[in-house]
């Protein structure tokens, strides 16, 4: 999954596909570096932003940028808290939504079930307005942060099914570094495969995130953690991940096709 942000304020990439010449580039981009799902993402989730209104999510996401990844045949993702950006999203041709909010607004769910799409339900404890920074979160916040974790995305889950959504078509996302510090986030790479209980599709998303900061005191600037982007990637995939979401798509997949190769030629 290759990260698109139409976003003035994202923490990596904001600003720099705003205009909509620039943001249809980066579609054939992603798509040319080997993106099989384009995330497209018209609101900023990083801490202390402030929810963007329906019509301006929309206003960002409208330019032809899910009917570009369409015509060449892409999954088209829109990252949304909003049931009428969500609505108006798959009612263009995407077919997943992305939700940071471990569905605070079952509303999301019907629109996702109205349309036949998917539903990622992404971990985290209350709106972005209201945490910290990334990796910012107390010790002992969880008592145990993959049971913690499991327990409640799986009320959220529920929520959903009881929503209208078939249980086959939400996907679980561990929120690494949504309240939650970097031994939290290390933690649930560590043990993804717990996570297997859940019976649900795992997508990870590990990319330029802080917790890398923290865990190895290096690469201060969201460009400059490739390297820990790749390890994470390389983990969760050992963990059983089906989805990466990263914003250095090429770098990313040229590192699983050696791990697979590495493992075949042991095998």
């Amino acid at each position: 999954m290759g990260v698109l942000n139409v976003t003035p304020d994202s923490f990596s990439d904001g600003g720099r596909y705003l205009p909509p010449g620039a943001a249809k580039r980066r579609v054939d981009e992603l798509l040319e570096e080997g993106a099989d799902i384009v995330d497209i993402g018209g609101e900023s989730t990083r801490p202390g932003s402030s929810p963007v209104p329906s019509a301006e999510q929309i206003e960002r996401i409208r330019h032809p940028l899910i009917h570009a990844a369409r015509e060449r045949r892409a999954v088209v993702s829109v990252d949304t808290t909003d049931p009428a950006v969500a609505r108006y999203a798959l009612s263009e041709g995407a077919s997943v939504i992305n939700d940071v909010s471990c569905l605070a607004d079952t509303e999301l769910a019907r629109a996702v079930a109205d349309a036949g799409g998917a539903l990622v339900i992404m971990h985290a404890r209350g709106p972005m307005s209201k945490m910290r920074g990334y990796s910012d979160a107390p010790g002992d916040a969880y008592h145990d942060v993959v049971a913690d974790v499991g327990r409640e995305w799986g009320a959220a889950r529920d929520r959903a099914i009881e929503s209208g959504l078939a249980r086959d078509e939400i996907v679980f996302d561990p929120g690494l570094g949504y309240m939650k510090n970097a031994a939290h986030s290390l933690a649930l790479l560590r043990r993804l495969l717990e996570f297997a209980s859940l019976e649900a599709p795992v997508l990870v998303g590990p990319s330029r995130k802080s917790f890398i900061v923290k865990a190895t005191g290096t690469g201060a600037a969201p460009e400059e953690r490739l390297g820990g982007t790749i390890a994470a990637c390389l983990a969760a995939a050992e963990g059983g991940a089906h989805i990466l979401r990263v914003h250095d798509v090429a770098e990313v997949k040229q590192a699983l096709a050696l791990h697979r190769a590495l493992g075949e030629a042991h095998a």
